[in-house]
């Protein structure tokens, strides 16, 4: 999976070149404006492709090959811990936690990247590290520098990385310590199922009510 998704990366981005004006400016493709993130769009017109399709597109060459050399270092280590459906199911709901918190904080910027699952993949490395009883120093110093830039470099979706990193934590965390006391293949696969089932439930409540938290932080 590790290979699959970085290859679909590489394959959005080449798609951004020769869709953009001019030619060869990923940040100007058509593709960004319709398939990036933008919490209004995927709110008013029901774009909510938006939420996972973002992932795949990037700004630049340099953001793309962060987040692949990111991806190939944690993903391949999370996959043989983990196993290809769980480690797709980490992804795949830390991309789409960041865009639901792009959505919620941000929601007229528009945005693209895999920075939310390549956050999530921090996240469960270090908890599952933690449970596997592993010095997880190294991971540490490599996020708290991530958070870093996060918040100190201008036009970064800090919405995008805090979501995603929630999401790494929280599944995680599922991952490596639920259930306990039992080690049937069986029944780790039906409550790991039921616990990403249930986060990805969480994520659709808020965006049902992202119009009523708009109009709670909108000034009287």
């Amino acid at each position: 999976m590790t290979w699959t998704i970085l290859g679909m990366m590489v394959v959005g981005f080449l798609l951004q070149l020769g869709t953009s004006d001019p030619v060869g400016q990923a940040g100007r493709s058509s593709l960004v404006a319709v398939f990036g993130m933008h919490g209004f769009a995927a709110l008013a017109q029901n774009e909510w492709y938006r939420l996972i399709t973002a992932a795949f597109l990037h700004g630049g060459v340099l953001h793309l090959l962060f987040n692949g050399y990111a991806m190939y270092l944690l993903g391949q280590q999370l996959e043989r811990w983990l196993g290809h459906g769980r480690f797709l199911a980490l992804w795949v709901v830390g991309a789409l936690s960041g865009s639901v918190m792009s959505l919620l904080f941000a929601p007229s910027q528009l945005s693209v990247g895999a920075s939310g699952a390549i956050f999530a993949l921090f996240g469960a490395v270090f908890v599952i590290g933690r449970r596997l009883r592993l010095d997880m120093r190294m991971i540490l110093v490599l996020l708290a520098l991530n958070l870093g830039i996060t918040f100190l470099v201008p036009g970064i979706s800090w919405t995008a990385h805090i979501g995603g990193l929630v999401a790494g934590l929280a599944v995680g965390a599922v991952f490596a310590y639920l259930p306990t006391g039992s080690d049937q293949a069986a029944r780790r696969t039906l409550v790991h199922t039921l616990m990403v089932a249930l986060f990805v439930g969480l994520l659709a409540v808020l965006v049902f009510l992202a119009p009523t938290l708009w109009s709670l932080a909108m000034p009287a």
